[in-house]
């Protein structure tokens, strides 16, 4: 198999604006329905169009996860899933995607396993990016350091009622994008995106040259047409989840290529 020389988030934003158009960053629950489907799911994204591709390790106590992912990571941790079987399936994986791969993950996991044991692995089994969603600063600095310094990139959550300091301050803790949450509450499918949503975006990207992604509730074409004109990244989670979820009963094979033109679908009214 030839290995696919991989690319960095800053490698992928550049080019990004450089073409005026908006990355597409598709979320995956790993280990579900099993591990052998997310490893088959991650080249299929790619092939997609996506940009980068998050992947969720499951955790029993998610924070702001809704139903659909809830249930999924439920589903996965009832397999006896392991973080070292994950770091395989991606490592497994990596030849065959060059896109930027970002483990989405709760502190509480890292600490457990050990922050520098958890780093190597990562980056051996071929992340590029942490988004740590129950790290905030002041608590995050000397761990965003730590990350960074093992060749990782940081990636911090700002919601719609963070006050602009805090956003300062959370910005200058990323490396490879701001995750900016359209809303205030838990991840899910929404009919309409918020009205404040595009000033919130654009007020955030005059205070940091990070580029800024937009997820929870991102789910239609248009939802990421909407955003085009001033975000950097739709993130869609929930809907390519239920994709899953509705062909649980087929193959493999027949659920890899449900999610793969739905994401496909995703990027129609952009490009």
């Amino acid at each position: 198999m030839t290995t696919m020389t991989t690319r960095s988030l800053k490698q992928t934003f550049a080019d990004l604006r450089s073409r005026h158009q908006i990355g597409l960053l598709p979320f995956v629950p790993a280990g579900y329905p099993d591990l052998a489907t997310t490893q088959a799911l991650l080249p299929a994204l790619q092939r997609a169009g996506a940009s980068a591709i998050e992947i969720g390790i499951p955790f029993s106590d998610s924070i702001a996860d809704g139903p659909t992912i809830q249930e999924a990571f439920v589903t996965a941790l009832s397999h006896k899933l392991k973080l070292k079987d994950i770091f395989a399936a991606v490592a497994a994986a990596r030849p065959t995607v060059s896109i930027p791969l970002i483990a989405m993950i709760s502190y509480s996991i890292v600490f457990r396993y050990g922050l520098g044991r958890f780093l190597t692995d990562a980056k051996t089994a071929g992340f590029n990016a942490l988004i740590l969603p129950d790290l905030p600063p002041p608590e995050a600095e000397s761990v965003c350091q730590e990350v960074q310094s093992a060749g990782l990139d940081t990636i911090l959550l700002v919601a719609p009622t963070t006050a602009t300091n805090r956003r300062q301050e959370i910005a200058r803790l990323c490396t490879g994008f701001v995750y900016y949450m359209s809303i205030s509450g838990i991840t899910g499918e929404r009919d309409f995106l918020p009205l404040d949503l595009e000033p919130n975006v654009r007020q955030l990207r005059q205070l940091t040259q990070t580029p800024v992604c937009v997820g929870f509730g991102v789910s239609k074409p248009e939802h990421v047409a909407q955003l085009a004109p001033f975000a950097d990244g739709a993130i869609v989670g929930s809907a390519l989840v239920k994709h899953i979820k509705q062909h649980m009963t087929q193959d493999p094979a027949a659920i890899v290529q449900a999610v793969e033109t739905n994401c496909r679908e995703l990027l129609t009214k952009v490009r």
